[in-house]
């Protein structure tokens, strides 16, 4: 499997609100979360990784107090793949 061109990633990309694609040598999602203090942040960040272990895909997370930063894309790829898309809706579904 390849990964996603730019065309598709910009197609797919609509469909993420608030997620940033980040275009260098490795193409990543990316999307920075805000919270009232440091512990609704974490509880977050638990159910980011109770659903990322669900669906066998993981993200990069950065804990800077009450924001989170969540780094998607595929490792095996070096770049995107639908997935990537797939789990940044999920987890947006998971702030709502």
């Amino acid at each position: 499997m390849a990964p996603l061109t730019h065309g598709e990633e910009t197609r797919m990309g609509k469909e993420v609100p608030g997620w940033k694609p980040e275009r260098g040598k490795i193409h990543k999602l990316r999307r920075e979360f805000t919270f009232k203090d440091f512990k609704q942040a974490m509880k977050f960040v638990n159910r980011v990784a109770r659903l990322a272990e669900r669906e066998g895909h993981h993200p990069n997370l950065f804990i800077f107090y009450r924001r989170v930063e969540c780094e998607l894309f595929t490792h095996a790829l070096h770049g995107l793949s639908e997935n990537d898309f797939i789990l940044a809706a999920k987890i947006n579904a998971l702030k709502s």
